[in-house]
């Protein structure tokens, strides 16, 4: 088989070298010449725990190869579209227009027997709309949304826990030409549904929004925390054991960030809004604020320990939205440092992999190339992304380096017993130690 992915952003350039992987000839298509540049040699333009080594195995076998140029996409087999569907500016909807010009560049292209499966995540009615399009040309469209969490993608591209085939009614072709793509996945026994176009595209912003909604309300439990003294991490173990509700996505603390998430929630209510039904989906904008309310009282809180310690020098941990990624979209994290530094404070940030990501967003953020350059001189420290590299940190031979004797733990991620036994007073959010807002 011959496979194309349009758009080699986080999703294209993963997906493409999983086809490669998977024995098939595969190009990647981008606009972007930079970008593509650095794939043609095998180097992701983002961090990515096990993609370098999979670029680079396609790309030294010929297996996989990138290029600016659609024209190349033609006599594939099946293209995918894997561009993105950002928020647009000055509206909470979803941005196709990089969606919308792939698919009319690629139309040209195309030929009878050609299938053309878009795995962005679109608003409901996007599917149809462009398989109308396709038609003429006597190709086809399914849609095949991705489940990839960062960090973690090329194992839940390889190893996804479910395959999602959106089709037109009868398109036997579609569904044939999925299995044949996923046929080493299928042969594991991962589950496969088969849906209309409907069906998947609302299965993504469904899943996003769901997980939004378990995050959010595990912070809004621990704004009631910290108000009656309750610890919110004992009260997510205890519901966590009941099995309708499970512990993950259950751990309080700044809150979702990134290029999903945030997005995918506010341009579900949009799409919502647009059909008519905006009250169903009116529990999203309190979702939204909950999650974003958090960083409110992360500065909040190191405002005032700040205040009480009579300094004004604060170590920011972590820049990137989740640990195990440089992506610093909608991070949490980049947010708190930069207000912090906006009103007055003096920050020097440390992350292990997102200095460059960040520095492209705030310029003027001070950001070092280690925790004892962060610490040295600091009066607070904020852990913002909960790295292992942070859990794994020494705070005995960290108090020998900071004069900094106050922690506040943004993901209720340190050893606060460790760190208290070290010297140092430990505030995270949602915590009956920490002081009521």
């Amino acid at each position: 088989m011959k496979i194309a992915v349009i758009g080699c952003g986080y999703l294209g350039a993963v997906h493409a070298a999983a086809m490669a992987s998977l024995g098939y000839e595969t190009v990647g298509v981008d606009v972007d010449e930079a970008k593509v540049d650095r794939l043609r040699r095998g180097e992701p333009p983002f961090y990515e725990p096990g993609l370098p080594e999979l670029l680079r195995a396609g790309v030294d076998a010929g297996t996989l190869r990138f290029t600016t140029d659609i024209s190349e996409a033609a006599g594939s087999d099946v293209v995918f579209i894997a561009v993105g569907t950002p928020q647009k500016a000055g509206s909470d909807a979803a941005d196709l227009t990089y969606v919308d010009a792939a698919v009319e560049s690629l139309l040209p292209h195309l030929a009878a027997g050609t299938l053309v499966a878009g795995k962005s995540t679109v608003p409901v009615g996007t599917a149809q709309r462009l398989a109308d399009l396709v038609a003429p040309t006597g190709a086809s469209l399914a849609w095949n949304p991705e489940f990839l969490r960062e960090g973690f993608a090329v194992e839940d591209t390889l190893r996804p826990d479910r395959l999602v085939y959106g089709v037109a009614d009868g398109d036997d072709s579609a569904i044939a030409s999925l299995d044949a793509v996923y046929a080493s996945i299928l042969e594991r026994g991962t589950d496969r549904l088969v849906v209309n176009f409907a069906t998947a595209e609302l299965v993504k912003v469904s899943a996003n929004a769901f997980l939004a909604t378990k995050i959010s309300f595990i912070n809004a439990m621990a704004e009631l925390s910290e108000t009656v003294g309750a610890d919110v991490t004992q009260l997510a173990d205890a519901i966590g054991l009941d099995a309708r509700i499970g512990r993950r996505f259950l751990n309080a603390g700044l809150g979702f960030g990134g290029g999903c998430l945030p997005k995918d929630i506010r341009a579900f209510q949009a799409r919502a809004d647009e059909l008519g039904h905006g009250e169903t989906l009116g529990f999203l904008r309190e979702v939204d604020q909950i999650n974003l309310r958090r960083r409110d009282r992360m500065v909040a809180l190191v405002e005032q320990e700040l205040e009480r310690v009579g300094g004004d020098r604060v170590a920011v941990l972590g820049l990137a939205f989740k640990p195990n990624s440089d992506d610093v979209r909608d991070s949490p994290a980049l947010d708190v440092a930069r207000r912090l530094q906006e009103g007055g404070r003096v920050v020097r940030a440390f992350d292990p992999e997102a200095k460059g990501t960040a520095l492209r967003i705030v310029p003027t953020l001070p950001i070092v190339d280690s925790v004892e350059e962060a610490v040295d001189g600091a009066d607070v420290i904020a852990l913002g992304t909960e790295w292992q590299h942070f859990r794994d940190i020494d705070p005995v031979r960290l108090a020998e380096l900071t004069p900094a004797r106050v922690v506040i733990d943004g993901r209720n991620a340190l050893d606060a017993a460790a760190w208290s036994a070290a010297g140092f007073t430990v505030l995270a959010l949602g915590r009956p130690d920490t002081p009521a807002a």
